[in-house]
C-alpha cells in the first residue's frame, strides 16, 4: 500500500483540531475508522506523527515537519482539481427561505475558494432530490424520517414566531405561550413544515389541524382565516402579506436547520460546501 490522499487528509484534519473526535466529524468518518487510517500512515512511513493520551493529541518532531509538507501537497492537489472543475456547479436545494445572512456568506465563501459557482435549488422533496442525484446538498428544518444514506449536519437554530390572520382574535401587544396553541385550529405544511401533529405527544395539541401541501398553500390558508401556524422568524423579516402578521412565541422549541447530502459522487465540492457552511455559521 501507498501513501494515499485519504491519509494526508486524515493526518491534517486531526493535527488541525488535536482531536480525533473532532477530526472524525469534520471528515464525516467514525473515530475508530480514523484512527485506523492515522495508523495505516505512520506504518507506511515508519514514524510516529502524533503522541497521543486519553487527553490530548499532539504533533511529535516528525509529525511537525510532516504537517508542513503534507498541507502544502493536499493544497496543490485541491488547486488542481478545482481548475479542473471550476465550471461545475454545486446544486444547493431548499425549500423555502433560505437562513439570512448564513446561505448568502456560505455561498459567497464556496465560490471565493474557487470551487466553482452554486446553482439554487426550490423544491418541495429535498431527500428525494438528494437520493436521485438531483442536487448535492439540499438546506434542511426539522428533518424527518431520514434514510439511512442521507447525511444530516446540524448547521444553525432559528427562533420560531406565531402567524395568524389579521383578523385572528389574538392579542397584538403581547406574545403568546406555546401551551396555549392548543386553543385555536392549527395550519401545518405536511410536505417541508416544521410545526404539525407531530411536534405534540399523542393526545396533546391543538384539536384540530388543517394540512396543506405546500408553503404558498400554507401562507394563504393562514390568511384566510383557517387557523394559526408556526414558522421560523426568518419569515417575519421577509414575508410581506397584507392580511397575515406574526406574534412573538414564549417557551417554543427552537427549529433546527441542517445540511443533508449524500456521499459517492461529487464528494470534494460536497465537504468544500459544508466547510464553507460551517465556516459561515460560526463567523
Amino acid at each position: 500500500m501507498n501513501v494515499e490522499l485519504r491519509h494526508l487528509r486524515a493526518f491534517l484534519m486531526v493535527g488541525r483540531h488535536r482531536s480525533f473526535t473532532r477530526a472524525a466529524e469534520q471528515l464525516f468518518v467514525t473515530q475508530p475508522a480514523l484512527t485506523r487510517t492515522i495508523k495505516q500512515l505512520e506504518q507506511l512511513l515508519e514514524v510516529r506523527l502524533l503522541d497521543r493520551d486519553t487527553r490530548h493529541v499532539g504533533l511529535t518532531v516528525a509529525g511537525t515537519r510532516f504537517y508542513e509538507q503534507a498541507e502544502s501537497a493536499v493544497a496543490a492537489v485541491d488547486r488542481a482539481v478545482s481548475s479542473a472543475r471550476s465550471a461545475l456547479p454545486l446544486r444547493l436545494a431548499f425549500t423555502w427561505l433560505l437562513p439570512t445572512p448564513w446561505a448568502q456568506d456560505a455561498i459567497a465563501e464556496y465560490e471565493r475558494l474557487g470551487e466553482g459557482p452554486v446553482t439554487l435549488v426550490r423544491t418541495d422533496e429535498p431527500i428525494d432530490a438528494l437520493l436521485r442525484g438531483d442536487v448535492d446538498v439540499a438546506v434542511l428544518r426539522d428533518p424527518r424520517d431520514v434514510p439511512a444514506g442521507v447525511r444530516v449536519l446540524p448547521i444553525l437554530k432559528e427562533q420560531r414566531v406565531l402567524i395568524c390572520s389579521t383578523r385572528a382574535d389574538l392579542p397584538r401587544d403581547q406574545p403568546v405561550p406555546w401551551a396555549a396553541l392548543d386553543r385555536h385550529p392549527f395550519v401545518f405544511n405536511a410536505t417541508t413544515g416544521t410545526v404539525g401533529p407531530w411536534s405534540w405527544t399523542a393526545g396533546s395539541g391543538p384539536a384540530t389541524f388543517v394540512e396543506t401541501a405546500n408553503y404558498d398553500e400554507w401562507l394563504e390558508t393562514i390568511a384566510a382565516g383557517r387557523g394559526i401556524g408556526v414558522v421560523s422568524s426568518l419569515a417575519a423579516q421577509r414575508t410581506i402579506h397584507p392580511t397575515i402578521r406574526f406574534v412573538p412565541l414564549v417557551d417554543a422549541p427552537l427549529s433546527s436547520v441542517s445540511l443533508g447530502f449524500v456521499l459517492g459522487d461529487r464528494d470534494q465540492m460536497k465537504r468544500r460546501f459544508v466547510a464553507a457552511s460551517t465556516k459561515a455559521a460560526t463567523s
